[in-house]
């Protein structure tokens, strides 16, 4: 087991640890790209019959590919813990990394056909997130491909470095909400994407200006965070009234007799230029 003591990575394992988190978005982007169109077997987490629950839908791709991510993790670095969507198995939790795997974010829009999805590889060290690779069905390249990043480095998409993409003549801009309402008085348009880690990546990259999170889960965001810190965008987080930094994820116990979890963190966060989230945390 590979368990580190010093308060951050080495920075060659850290390279080592992005260009394994960048494989196996690549995978998991192939194995979405061969089973679009095709008829595929859903379910839904939730009771039968309660169509109010229907909203969170599970496809033999979203298994298929986290089984896969994790036989590779467990030649690759079998010490680590990983923490995914749809299995609760956790190999290494006494690990100071965990991998933070959502294997379609976007669900409901993939097995609708509609293309705008991802699939977010995130790691963390003692709950920082130090690496994300998010990979997006569509990009500020029209096409689909990888955006990546570690702590202390670069934004990238693919093998290209790429900027924060702004045009300064832009008065107005675009910003990701969990609902499509405007609100009053804001220098934005709002979208509303269906995928967490697309937003985080857009945000990056600069096709979104900010974005919010009601109640995202660790393996939604994970990925995308250390992206939105490459290019200096902020990252902030309820707390109490207010809104403060985010650092690091925390474990939550799921009930009084329950042991705290990383699975249980669920809390609001706002991401991107620094202003444009103030404004909008304000």
């Amino acid at each position: 087991m590979e368990i580190l003591t010093a308060e951050a990575p080495d920075e060659r394992l850290l390279a080592e640890i992005e260009a394994t988190a960048v494989e196996l978005a690549r995978l998991a982007g192939a194995e979405i790209e061969n089973t679009l169109g095709k008829v595929l077997a859903v379910e839904y987490k939730g009771e039968a019959g309660e169509m109010a629950l229907l909203r969170d839908p599970v496809s033999e791709v979203d298994r298929n590919v986290e089984t896969l991510i994790r036989a590779r993790l467990a030649e690759r670095f079998p010490g680590h813990d990983i923490l995914g969507e749809e299995s609760e198995e956790r190999p290494g939790r006494e690990s100071d990394f965990v991998w933070a795997i959502d294997p379609i974010d976007g669900t409901t829009n993939f097995v609708n056909g509609f293309p705008l999805f991802a699939a977010s590889i995130g790691v963390l060290h003692r709950h920082v997130p130090v690496v994300g690779a998010v990979w997006c069905s569509t990009s500020h390249a029209l096409r689909a491909g990888v955006y990546h990043a570690r702590a202390g480095g670069r934004l990238h998409f693919d093998e290209a470095e790429i900027a924060h993409i702004g045009n300064p003549a832009v008065r107005r801009w675009l910003a990701g909400e969990p609902e499509a309402t405007a609100r009053p008085g804001l220098p934005w348009d709002v979208r509303k994407t269906g995928s967490a880690a697309i937003e985080c990546a857009f945000v990056a990259a600069g096709l979104l200006r900010v974005a919010r999170f009601e109640a995202p889960n660790v393996w939604d965001i994970a990925g995308g965070l250390p992206l939105v810190r490459a290019t200096g965008g902020v990252i902030l987080t309820r707390a109490g009234a207010g809104w403060i930094p985010f650092d690091r994820f925390e474990a939550v116990a799921h009930s009084d007799k329950a042991l705290a979890d990383l699975r249980h963190w669920r809390r609001p966060l706002i991401i991107g230029e620094e202003a444009a989230a103030n404004l909008l945390a304000a």
